[in-house]
């Protein structure tokens, strides 16, 4: 028989039934997190989401330098510099020890930025920057960004920080979202998408919170020729609209008027002059120019590549002052929602880029041939590009793992 509540019992029913419902759920991607466990002893309390009731006009495109172009191409100040620099896979991902990020000269800062778009990420540990220092070499690569929907910390004076915060107070819902649907290059709708963003962990669990980067460059590569070039001559459509209407859902301002953008498939990064395939998940929603159907098979294959083709692939776990900067221009990454109910807490700084440039203005502008990564990186190391003429030359073979 199932137990009869008691006078002693009901008060302990009630705070059950209350702690479940003070347990929202969200979805992680278009309705921001409004987690606030009302500790106010926190040590990061000042950087807790807050979400102001102003209005914003809309972005114009402003001048970016792209300091890679400055930089030296063996990177020498940067890497002489440091105790330690390692590949995680071949295709992304690189991690240096030694370095503090802020004493970096502005040489170093031009050969971070290169080394950033060729690896696509870098990441540090024990970062003790503060969060102005990050804005600052943020800064360096170009004018800061100001997200319409998104948190921002409650200290005033910090609307370009992106807050990334989650406590026990709000769950993720699984039934909200697809993790396909979590992968994104950050506001790919803005008329001048971000370049090297960095993103800081100051408060994180023990395990699980990690982050994913998916190489835009690999997934070039690994495309025959002729889909290469069929995608070079196409452009889609990124647009804001759902992460504002999932503000609003959430009873949220919408601090600028949603947008969307028309942008390559193809770009080319103007410091490495390689060519990156530039859809999302999160924001890209059509091909134009072609049948409904055909965008929508094209764009469902690209997305699967990005989130299933572990080869394009780098996992980063966090732990406190790790710090991650990649370039949203050849990157798409995702979140692991494993975490709940610790608290993850991470601030990120996001420095808008060059309006995205197909491969026929790339070439246009700058008189250059766009490349193919995989193609330039074989041929550093004298092997002959082995799908000459179309044809792959590799033998199949077997995996043993």
């Amino acid at each position: 028989m199932a137990p009869v509540a008691t006078n002693e019992t009901a008060p302990l029913n009630h705070q059950v039934l209350k702690a479940k419902e003070d347990e929202k759920v969200f979805n992680p991607f278009y309705s921001p997190a409004i987690a606030d466990d009302g500790d106010s002893t926190y040590k990061f309390a000042q950087y807790k989401p807050t979400f102001p009731d102003v209005k914003w006009e809309p972005l114009t495109e402003q001048k970016v330098v792209e300091r890679g172009l400055f930089a030296d191409p063996d990177k020498r100040a940067l890497l002489s510099a440091a105790s330690k620099v390692k590949h995680l896979t071949p295709a992304i991902g690189t991690e240096i020890h030694g370095i503090d990020l802020r004493q970096l000269s502005d040489v170093q800062r031009d050969e971070l930025a290169l080394l950033i778009a060729e690896r696509g990420v870098v990441f540090f540990r024990e970062q003790e920057l503060t969060i102005q220092e990050q804005l600052d070499l943020a800064a360096h690569w170009g004018p800061l960004h100001r997200h319409a929907t998104t948190p921002i910390p409650k200290q005033p004076g910090l609307d370009t920080v992106h807050v990334v915060y989650n406590d026990h107070s709000r769950r993720p819902d699984p039934s909200a979202f697809s993790k396909l649907e979590l992968w994104h290059s950050d506001v790919s709708y803005e008329i001048q998408p971000p370049g090297a963003t960095s993103l800081k962990v100051i408060t994180g669990p023990e395990y699980g919170g990690d982050t994913l980067w998916s190489s835009g460059y690999a997934l070039y590569s690994f495309l025959s020729p002729g889909m290469q070039k069929y995608l070079e001559g196409l452009t889609a459509l990124h647009s804001a609209v759902a992460q504002a209407e999932g503000a609003k859902a959430a009873g949220l301002p919408v601090r600028r008027d949603p947008i969307e953008t028309v942008h390559p498939v193809v770009r080319v990064h103007p410091a490495t002059g390689w060519k990156s395939v530039y859809v999302n998940p999160g924001f890209t929603r059509r091909i134009l120019g072609v049948p409904k159907a055909e965008s929508d098979n094209i764009l469902s294959f690209l997305f699967r590549q990005i989130s299933e083709n572990v080869d394009f692939q780098v996992r980063f776990k966090w732990e406190p002052n790790s710090i991650a900067i990649w370039d949203n221009r050849v990157v798409t990454h995702s979140a692991t929602f494993d975490f709940w109910p610790a608290t993850r807490h991470a601030l990120r700084a996001t420095p808008h880029a060059e309006r995205p440039l197909s491969v026929e203005e790339y070439e246009r502008i700058t008189g250059k041939e766009a490349k193919d990564r995989q193609i330039e990186i074989w041929r550093q190391q004298g092997i002959e590009d082995p799908r000459q003429n179309g044809t792959a030359k590799a033998r199949p073979r077997g995996y043993n793992d």
